[in-house]
């Protein structure tokens, strides 16, 4: 905890300021959306504060992004609503459509911040969109456009959300060492020196993180992601060969 960065300590904050109310006032707190990264790391910090008892829900099983529900510890937090609203955005498209960032350029483009939206899930007849229930309205009011697109936006369900179907390709390879850049760069399919300049310009994300440094140390189980390129697993690191080579597993998500 003493290493978190400026941003973690900002977030940490919140959350133990949440649970005192929690405390205090008997009542329900609910996080802004996190990513992975900082939605362990809240969940983490509050299992040490006494009386209160905590979930995260992003509104479907494998959701990246999500919400944090603080409750007192004599409420079950599976019980309590995560306050998350479902928006499906559908357009007349035709021989091209608008794809992940135009959606969310334009959701962020009502000046609306990125905390206050879960995943964006893209579709072949729009976009469902997790949101928090604040901002619902607002976003029904005022997206009438997504890029070029004219668009119309509609509360959902659930269980109606068009979940994408995730690709995945199992590599087995060998790389010299267990270093960011050659373990990145074997997942990818591009050169060690290509994926240390993605690394050093802040492109890389690693378990959620970003880094800047091609040295990092990559494990068995770590997540290595770049923004439009999907994410890399790690599944098992399997010794050396002669030459002293490390036979590594990785899952391609795309």
């Amino acid at each position: 905890m003493a290493q978190a960065g400026g941003n973690d300590k900002l977030i940490l904050a919140r959350a133990a300021d949440m649970a005192q109310d929690v405390l205090l006032y008997h009542k329900i707190n609910i996080t802004d959306f996190y990513d992975p990264y900082h939605t362990g790391l809240v969940i983490s910090a509050l299992k040490f504060t006494s009386g209160v008892s905590c979930r995260a829900d992003g509104g479907y099983p494998g959701a990246e992004r999500k919400r944090v529900v603080i409750c007192p510890d004599y409420q079950d937090p599976e019980d309590t609503d995560s306050g998350l609203t479902f928006l499906s955005i559908a357009g007349s498209f035709h021989s091209s459509r608008p794809g992940h960032r135009d959606y969310l350029g334009s959701l962020l483009g009502l000046g609306l911040k990125r905390e206050k939206l879960g995943d964006v899930l893209v579709n072949d007849g729009g976009a469902n969109v997790i949101a928090s229930g604040e901002v619902a309205p607002y976003i029904m009011a005022n997206l009438l456009r997504v890029g070029r697109w004219e668009v119309s936006v509609d509360r959902m369900e659930a269980k109606d959300l068009k979940l994408p179907e995730e690709k995945v390709k199992t590599v087995n390879t060998t790389v010299s060492s267990l270093r960011l850049d050659s373990v990145a760069a074997a997942g990818y399919g591009v050169s060690r020196s290509k994926m240390a300049g993605y690394i050093s310009s802040e492109r890389v994300n690693l378990n959620w993180q970003v880094k800047n440094s091609p040295s990092q140390t990559v494990k068995e189980g770590d997540i290595i992601s770049i923004r439009g390129r999907g994410r890399v697993e790690v599944t098992a690191v399997k010794g050396n060969s002669r030459g002293g080579r490390i036979f590594i597993e990785l899952n391609r998500y795309y």
